[in-house]
């Protein structure tokens, strides 16, 4: 019997169902393979969470989960430790070497001008012909001013408080010294309108250039505070850390001991060796800084403000005292009983004779005392002299008043020069008190953060091959 040639086919075909017809400018799509299952999807949250389920079901697993913490905890307290440690050594490098001289500097600013009014009004008191020494102290006043306002003016940022006085300082400047150089002018002509022009230089110093030095002063002065509070804060995440990480070292050795029967793990021990180092350098070294500081803020710091104080004070009496020669009674209190510049230079010396009494009280050696009591010796005889061109002056002996406030011997300018000069040694030993202090203070957190993170790895390291030396022992 015969079959058709197609017959295979046919049945082939009556077996399968057809396919149905596919739209026009549709594309064919590829058909599924026959019998494949879609792949199972895990995400990788899934997959991390079975293998620390796994892991921490079995010792070697504990003891991997144990050596990464234990790593990651020493590791990140060196490295706390460092960022820490390195902030705080930075501001005492700033109370050093930055807020503390430009502090200095603006009361050396404040000084300078004070003096430069000073000796413009002494020569003008010594007549027509200022004399030449005068001439060269007051050119050495305003250089110097001039210099020390550059130099701030670097050091300072463009929006802060002390930018803002050295601005007006650098504008006001300038100004004052032409209205000096009018009162010279008319002072060598004989003419009254130089004690006007005199005068009115005065008042813009004391009005404008003093006001903005004093608070230029005064804002450094904050900074410098500002610095040594950040440099003797205690760094308690650094060392709440550290006590966290000794205790759970502690923890794991002990561990290690339940279930080995071993006393010690040389690398666990390692890293608490380490760790302990850390903490007590860190509480060594902190201690250093802040007694450095302290010592730093009583025997210099302070004593350098009241100082300071006492200089600004004495400049500022002197000032007064020739004013009240030059003005001649023309200027008076608000009450109008008596000479306005007397008045001011009683209230100036009150606040001396008070500002070297402290001084005397902070000076904790000979060498801060001898230069205070010089001082106060002689601002006594500056007083007396005082009184004694007063009373000269107001019994009619101007030219007798006048050589006891300008003269070279035994006049109250040469007691001003005396006490200004006992100040000046003042100073210079409670600056090298406070430098030596503060630099101890810095010197002590130098080498702590590098040391930190050196011990941190190293620790770190050691905590790890604890760990894989007691994992050897599985396998």
């Amino acid at each position: 019997m015969t079959h058709p040639p197609n017959a295979p086919a046919a049945s082939a075909a009556r077996g399968t169902a057809p396919a149905p017809a596919r739209p026009p400018g549709v594309p064919a799509q590829p058909s599924p393979a026959l019998g494949a299952a879609p792949p199972a999807v895990r995400g990788a949250l899934a997959v991390g969470r079975e293998r620390l389920r796994v892991a921490a079901t079995t010792e070697p697993g504990r003891l991997q989960i144990l050596g990464a913490v234990l790593a990651l905890l020493v590791v990140a307290f060196g490295a706390v430790t460092a960022f820490q440690v390195d902030d705080r050594a930075t501001a005492a490098d700033d109370v050093v070497s930055r807020s503390q001289p430009l502090s200095a500097d603006a009361a050396a600013i404040y000084r300078s001008l004070a003096d430069a009014d000073t000796t413009a009004a002494s020569g003008f008191l010594a007549g027509t012909l200022e004399p030449a020494d005068s001439r060269a102290r007051y050119d050495r006043d305003i250089a110097t001013a001039a210099r020390l306002l550059v130099k701030a003016a670097a050091s300072t940022g463009g929006s802060s408080e002390s930018a803002r006085e050295i601005a007006t300082l650098n504008q006001q400047l300038p100004r004052y010294t032409g209205l000096i150089e009018r009162a010279r002018a008319a002072n060598r002509q004989g003419l009254p309108l130089g004690g006007a022009y005199l005068r009115y230089a005065n008042q813009q110093m004391t009005s404008t250039l003093l006001p903005a030095a004093e608070r230029l002063y005064a804002a450094e002065t904050v900074r410098l505070q500002e610095d040594d509070a950040s440099a003797r804060t205690w760094p308690f995440v650094s060392l709440g850390l550290g006590v966290l990480t000794l205790a759970v070292l502690v923890w794991a050795q002990r561990r290690n001991y339940a279930r080995t029967h071993r006393v010690f793990n040389h690398g666990l021990l390692a890293a608490t060796a380490a760790t302990v180092v850390v903490v007590l350098w860190l509480l060594a070294s902190h201690m250093v800084a802040r007694s450095g500081l302290d010592s730093a803020r009583a025997h210099g710091q302070d004593s350098l403000q009241v100082l300071n104080t006492a200089r600004i004070s004495s400049l500022t009496a002197r000032a007064n005292e020739n004013l009240t020669l030059v003005a001649r009674g023309a200027v008076l209190t608000e009450d109008g009983r008596n000479d306005r510049y007397e008045a001011e230079y009683t209230a100036s010396m009150d606040a001396l004779t008070d500002a070297l009494a402290t001084a005397r009280e902070r000076a904790d050696d000979d060498a801060g005392r001898t230069p205070v009591d010089e001082a106060a010796s002689r601002t006594g005889e500056w007083q007396q002299r005082h009184k004694d061109a007063r009373a000269k002056d107001e019994a009619g002996d101007f030219d007798g008043a006048l050589g006891r406030i300008v003269g070279s011997e035994q006049s109250t300018g040469q007691a001003f020069d005396q006490v200004d000069a006992a100040l000046e040694r003042a100073l210079a030993h409670e600056q090298v008190e406070f430098t030596r202090a503060a630099g101890d203070a810095r010197d002590a957190l130098t080498a702590l953060p590098l040391g930190a993170a050196a011990l941190g790895i190293l620790g770190a390291a050691g905590a790890v091959l604890g760990i894989n030396r007691r994992l050897a022992e599985y396998r």
